[in-house]
């Protein structure tokens, strides 16, 4: 994957999607992001009113957790995606929506790859857990049932997941929440439903590409994810027997 972020080619549309974007966001979360996401979004050096340059990201970001962000051309396979982040390489798309997509789009742009996931990569412990699931579902890339387990464990945390803190309110870190407005408002809000995270709970649990989810789990600190990988391999291994062998 050869594919580089060609920073001039971004039209002045593109930025003014970027502010309308970021501003709506930025203005949305404080009351529903982990203060962590903030933090991150200062440490990165984002700004409002232009697209990040992923080469400036990087200068800031690789520091701090090791971690930087490479260009893609949007989904990639399961084999190159699980194998980029285990080697620290966070793949981000570097097209960004139309103006009239402000508020719904199909796959993922760079406004959600970049804005929703990056600020968390300064995270140490977040960055850990996600490399070494990253690494786990990439040992087993040769079985989809597996990889699309594992899919749903990095469905419901990283992408989609919700944070309980210690005064009781549920804060928001999964990136597909922070990227989008209206579920940014549904996830924390009493109309969702929350579960606690179980490993086993999720490896059970299907997730929704099409519409917002029908269920959340949340997490009492980034060292709980860290922690259940030993679980988590267990129960892989012990899925891989009970699954019938692939041909």
């Amino acid at each position: 994957m050869n594919l580089t972020q060609n920073y001039d080619s971004y039209t002045e549309e593109n930025h003014q999607v970027w502010k309308i974007l970021y501003k709506r966001q930025f203005e949305n979360l404080p009351s529903k992001a982990i203060p962590e996401f903030f933090e991150g979004l200062q440490k990165v050096n984002f700004k409002p009113d232009q697209i990040p340059d992923f080469n400036e990201v990087n200068a800031r970001l690789k520091p701090l957790t090791g971690f930087e962000v490479v260009a893609a051309p949007g989904i990639v396979d399961d084999a190159l995606f699980f194998g980029l982040i285990a080697n620290k390489k966070f793949p981000a798309t570097v097209w960004i929506r139309r103006m009239e997509q402000l508020d719904y789009l199909e796959e993922p742009d760079m406004f959600h790859d970049v804005f929703g996931h990056v600020p968390l990569l300064t995270i140490p412990v977040y960055c850990q857990f996600l490399a070494e699931l990253s690494q786990l579902a990439l040992e087993h890339v040769d079985r989809p049932e597996i990889v699309d387990r594992l899919t749903r464990i990095y469905w419901y945390t990283i992408e989609f997941g919700l944070f309980k803190r210690p005064e009781g309110d549920v804060r928001i870190y999964g990136a597909g929440i922070l990227s989008s407005v209206g579920e940014s408002n549904l996830s924390v809000s009493p109309e969702s439903v929350k579960h606690g995270f179980d490993v086993q709970h999720i490896l059970e649990t299907s997730y929704i590409k099409e519409t917002y989810q029908s269920q959340y789990f949340y997490i009492n600190s980034f060292d709980e994810l860290l922690h259940s990988l030993p679980q988590l391999k267990t129960a892989i291994e012990k899925l891989r027997e009970e699954l019938v062998p692939a041909s």
